[in-house]
């Protein structure tokens, strides 16, 4: 029987997370990056190897690839990392990926297993990482690295994940591991990787690939597990056949998406809610504003978004009855006649015609103009046609406005 230790919480010193990449791969624990084949998850991963070995940048770290501790990453030099591949040709596929993504091959390492596999529990891993200094070791795939346990028990995982852990936890190396998913398209995210649960379980952060609609060659990634960190933004990368690997940014989708291959139908943009919630309201006329304000408010549409969407609509204030409305703009075809007056057959000033909302142009009569001085001193009319009846439209006090 092992001898009782107890350790008081007072005496356990906090530390901080270092990371290699926040908030996605954090140093001293091991990571899932999971999807189905073909999707690029070993030259995702790769890209990684490369950013460290040269001291590059990944999305988010503008100042270059390094162990942070919290707070955004730091500058750093490139550092060493091990990738072991049980499924690729170093030759023909790991390093001609590496060198197309720029990695200074010189910093990259593998353990060679010709004479003996290589497995999780191997403590060639652990000495590996201590005389190399590496920082990152890439485990691809995950299922090549059991020996003779069973992925898929709780009882075989747990017993080699967890001095995996250890290994990471004492050396400050970050481990990732690349993993299939099952066949079963219907199970939570958890429970889609290949193998137990605990696979799942013992990763501190999990990355997960899959399609999007984007393009045949473009990737997304989503953070759906982060134990040590809030999730960080799904991201897309393109695998072009002539260019290679790139990050392309942010991109807006879920786990469910990505597991299922569909686009979930996006929630209506307030703004555009509110356009289309005017648009209609004043569909048949002027309508009081403090009506509009209550009925928005009942659709969650929010006063600064209202506003906003009248103003893009060009909506216009007008007092009714000593009660201020809003309405549409009225569509107008103004027939100008400039200084000559109209054209006749002999010649003579041109017409212009020209489209615009009316405001307030109507005099007492009902009529809408207005009139331009020649250089006679004379006034030519200028004719305006309405297809609607102006003789209700109701006059504006230029010296009252509707407080908004």
């Amino acid at each position: 029987m092992a001898e009782l230790k107890i350790i008081c919480m007072s005496d356990v010193q906090s530390e901080p997370v270092n990371w290699l990449w926040e908030p996605y791969i954090p140093c001293g624990a091991i990571s899932l990056i999971q999807g189905d084949g073909e999707l690029g998850k070993t030259t995702m991963a790769m890209a990684i190897a490369a950013a460290m070995a040269t001291g590059g940048s990944l999305p988010g770290q503008a100042g270059g690839i390094g162990i942070s501790g919290g707070g955004g990453a730091v500058p750093a030099p490139s550092a060493n990392v091990i990738v072991q591949n049980g499924e690729d040709s170093y030759s023909q596929t790991i390093k001609p990926r590496l060198e197309k993504l720029g990695a200074d091959c010189d910093r990259v390492f593998t353990i060679d297993e010709e004479d003996e596999a290589l497995t999780f529990s191997d403590e060639r891993i652990e000495q590996t990482i201590l005389r190399t200094n590496a920082k990152l070791i890439i485990l691809d795939p995950v299922q090549a690295y059991w020996g003779k346990a069973n992925m898929n028990t709780a009882g075989s995982v747990r017993p080699i994940l967890k001095p995996l852990g250890a290994v990471a936890e004492r050396t400050g190396c970050a481990v990732i591991l690349i993993g299939h998913l099952n066949k079963n398209g219907r199970g939570k995210a958890a429970y889609r990787g290949l193998g137990s649960i605990d696979i799942f379980a013992a990763a501190r952060s999990v990355l997960t690939v899959g399609k999007t609609d984007l393009g045949d060659n473009i990737r997304a990634v989503v953070h759906n597990k982060s134990n040590l960190a809030p999730a960080g933004k799904s991201l897309a990368y393109g695998l072009d056949p002539v260019s290679g690997f790139v990050w392309m940014g942010e991109y807006d989708t879920n786990i469910d998406e990505i597991l299922s291959g569909k686009r979930s139908p996006k929630p209506e943009n307030q703004f555009a809610k509110a356009r289309k919630f005017i648009e209609n309201t004043l569909r048949n006329g002027a309508v009081p504003s403090a009506d509009i304000l209550e009925m928005a408010e009942d659709q969650g549409i929010s006063e600064k978004t209202l506003y906003r969407a009248k103003s893009e609509l060009g909506v216009i204030s007008v007092k009714l009855g000593g009660v201020w409305h809003w309405e549409l703009p009225i569509e107008a075809t103004c027939t100008e006649v400039f200084e000559g007056g109209h054209q006749n057959a002999q010649g003579g000033h041109g017409i212009a015609m020209t489209m615009l909302p009316i405001l307030n142009l109507h005099d007492d009569s009902g009529h809408c103009g207005q009139y331009v001085q020649d250089a006679q001193g004379g006034h030519d009319h200028v004719e305006t046609t309405i297809a609607t009846d102006l003789s209700n439209l109701p006059s504006v006090d230029d010296s009252e406005t509707e407080v908004i």
